[in-house]
């Protein structure tokens, strides 16, 4: 469509319900332009006040959260959040969301998510260290469960591998609820000096807008809207809305980007991530209170006779916009030629508070920037809260026997080694990574110092489903525990919150419940939220995901040599648990797979327990008290002291208090716990520390030999569990 087409285009009602607006929103269009707009400006409207770019809907809940600590540098509200980790460094770590992309084109769907994260952090002047991600797929039996699994992990492994950055943990789980819309959420965490930090606020009337990176090209266009709207039977076809990543270019971009960030030259800088050019350029004058114009026959393009309302709306891959200081520009340029990447001076920032587009000498799009935050809608959507499940009795729950009953958890779906997943993730590039995938947390060195970064992602999508907030109070506490457990003090967490269609009053009121428990967890905890992203509208034909609040936690662990792993390293070892157990069922995998019933409240999360044994826990692995340590979630105690086994092939003899029901105190997902191994020499103290500071504990026994036995109840050899564990994936994927 040439510009003059475009100009012509008619408004009609269809025009305006196929770029996502509804009446009212168009009303309100029409009220901040004060006529009608062309088909240029209501693509950009579509997009800035799609649910993926205006947050909409969730605004208002945000706001409750906790952002804010003595060690926060920036909270949420830029590219990434930011941390100090003292030395005058920085952690600067975001996670967002690439679901239905990565559904309708595994491999690059995944691909560009990591993609866009890495730029999130870079951009504020940080060198990724480390990506995370979150998984979620559908239940195995579905047709087409295998594929999206290959792409994704393929996607993944790709682009992380080729950009140099190392894949180091995450989580991987199944459940028919993500049939039709899986979740693919990917977090990146870098490094940075705390006087070299790049914000996107722009400044300088007059000073030059400067276009990085990649060529723009038709790839990804209304990729923000499509990620704001449900699926139905033809999403198939939406394959180009997907974008299509170059990890080399995006490596040749971290460092020229980089090597001028060490410079003066920069005065603002925006990744052009969802809605493009649009939304950097409009988010980059809205922060400085500024106007924009954008000459757009300069920005370098791929394609022949692209239209300005595809340069605005695509969603190319590897893409920077700076504000430059003046006379720097042909400084930069010297830097972005020597690693082969576009250049282009392609506008300024002006007085008119407007953004202005030209092409060939027409002014194609003339709107007020202010209005597009400011005046974006936000919804306060009505919301039924999830009633509440009642609690499950242990006794009335069928027991089975535990050794079969084991084998079957961690050969299943959710619990079996994802080794075949992480294997194809380079984990170890830039040799600082100090705990590979597997372990509670992963560890990364902070480059040139005995200084690590522990790193978490968690969420129990089956808690948050059954009660939203003790859902969201648990998945924050888990990753708290997570950093912990390897002696980490847990310092800030992203999130990625994952939700269906929020104009159900149903689901909205599950969203409101996660966010409120994660709030209160967050205080609890010391432990804000300083970036994230939502997802929403996550259904294909009425039928919505489970509330899956992902978050992504980061510790400081200052001295590496204090680190401890989860696995038994030698026999005579005793085992503690720390914590109290009750035998929780309810909403429990053992419940679920083993007996086929998905009901129950899950269990509590009482968070000044959690507290105090959290740090109760992390002081004597500071203080060197402990072996290993293990916390404790998904499948209960008896699953995590297998998990403790299989990499060094040690097993242990265990024994059972009375009281509990053996099934529930092998089974049961009591939160606020941990298995420590210790040396023998060591234990007394530690109970008698237990016992001054009122925390629950409990002897269970020894490392031993290569057998995992409980006392009465069943003796397994460590070799048949390992088989049991590692074998589920890679059979599954043959």
């Amino acid at each position: 469509m040439s510009n003059a087409a475009a100009k012509k285009v008619a408004i009609t009602p269809e025009v305006v319900a196929e770029h996502g607006l509804t009446p009212d929103e168009y009303q309100r269009v029409l009220k901040v332009m004060g006529r009608e707009p062309n088909l240029v400006e209501l693509g950009i409207f579509s997009v800035m006040w799609s649910e993926h770019c205006s947050y909409k809907t969730t605004r208002k809940w945000l706001k409750t959260l906790p952002t804010e600590a003595p060690h926060v540098i920036c909270g949420p509200g830029e590219n990434a959040g930011v941390i100090d980790i003292g030395d005058g460094q920085a952690a600067i770590f975001k996670m967002e969301s690439h679901n239905h992309p990565s559904y309708i084109e595994p491999f690059q769907g995944a691909a560009t998510g990591v993609g866009g994260i890495l730029r999130d952090v870079f951009t504020m002047g940080a060198r990724p260290i480390a990506n995370m991600n979150a998984l979620r797929f559908g239940e195995p039996k579905h047709p087409k469960t295998k594929h999206l699994v290959s792409g994704v992990v393929s996607g993944i492994g790709s682009y992380g591998n080729c950009v140099g950055v190392p894949t180091v943990g995450g989580e991987c789980t199944f459940h028919p609820s993500y049939n039709g819309n899986i979740l693919v959420n990917a977090m990146t965490v870098g490094i940075a000096k705390t006087d070299k930090i790049f914000y996107s606020k722009a400044a300088g009337v007059g000073n030059s807008v400067v276009y990085v990176g990649s060529k723009t090209g038709r790839d990804g266009i209304h990729g923000a809207t499509m990620a704001s709207a449900e699926f139905d039977d033809k999403s198939e076809e939406k394959r180009p809305t997907v974008q299509v990543g170059d990890p080399f270019t995006e490596k040749l971009l971290i460092e020229a980007c980089l090597e001028l960030m060490a410079t003066d030259a920069i005065v603002s800088i925006q990744d052009m991530g969802a809605a493009g050019l649009t939304s950097s350029s409009l988010e980059m004058s809205g922060k400085g209170g500024l106007g924009i114009e954008l000459e757009l026959d300069k920005v370098p393009v791929r394609e022949t006779a692209m239209t300005p309302y595809e340069i605005m709306l695509s969603e190319s891959q590897e893409r920077m916009l700076m504000v430059l200081k003046p006379g720097k520009e042909d400084f930069a340029r010297k830097i972005f030629e020597k690693w082969e990447l576009d250049f282009a001076i392609i506008g300024k920032l002006t007085t008119t508070g407007n953004l202005v587009l030209k092409m060939h000498g027409d002014v194609v799009a003339d709107m007020p920037v202010a209005p597009m935050s400011e005046d974006a809608p936000i919804y306060d959507r009505p919301y039924v809260p999830t009633p509440k499940r009642p609690q499950l009795d242990a006794a009335n729950v069928a027991a089975k026997d535990l050794g079969e009953s084991l084998k079957t958890l961690i050969h299943s779906p959710d619990l079996c080694s994802k080794r075949w997943i992480y294997e194809q993730y380079d984990h170890m590039v830039g040799n600082d990574t100090v705990a590979r995938p597997g372990g509670d947390a992963a560890v990364v060195r902070v480059h040139g110092s005995n200084k690590g970064l522990a790193i978490s992602t968690d969420c129990t999508p089956r808690y948050c489903y059954a009660d939203p907030v003790e859902g969201g109070r648990q998945a924050v506490a888990e990753t708290w525990r997570n950093l912990t457990a390897v002696g980490a003090t847990p310092l800030a967490i992203t999130n990625c919150l994952n939700f269906g269609n929020p104009q159900k009053p149903d689901i909205m009121g599950q969203l409101v419940g996660c966010i409120q428990g994660m709030g209160e967890a967050c205080k609890a905890l010391e432990y804000p939220v300083i970036s994230g992203n939502v997802s929403l509208y996550n259904e294909t034909a009425g039928k919505g995901i489970l509330p899956t609040p992902a978050i992504g936690g980061v510790g400081i662990l200052k001295d590496l040599s204090k680190r401890v792993g989860n696995s038994f390293d030698k026999e005579g070892l005793d085992i503690v648990l720390v914590g109290e157990t009750k035998g929780h069922l309810g909403s429990s995998i053992y419940l679920r797979d083993i007996i086929g019933r998905e009901e129950g409240g899950p269990p509590p999360v009482d968070l000044a327990t959690e507290k105090k044994n959290g740090d109760f826990v992390r002081a004597l692995i500071q203080s060197g008290m402990v072996s290993a340590c293990h916390d404790i979630s998904d499948g209960g105690l008896l699953v995590a002291l297998a998990e403790m086994t299989y990499r060094n092939g040690i097993g242990a003899s265990v024994t059972f208090p009375s009281g509990v029901p053996a099934h529930a105190f092998a089974f049961g997902e009591d939160q606020a716990r941990y298995v420590l191994a210790i040396e023998t020499g060591k234990t007394e103290a530690v109970l008698k520390q237990a016992k001054n500071k009122g925390i629950a504990i409990t002897a269970l026994g020894k490392t031993h030999n290569e057998t995992l036995d409980v006392k009465g109840q069943c003796s397994i050899p460590v070799k048949t569990l390992r088989e049991a564990y590692e074998s589920w994936l890679p059979t599954f994927m043959a």
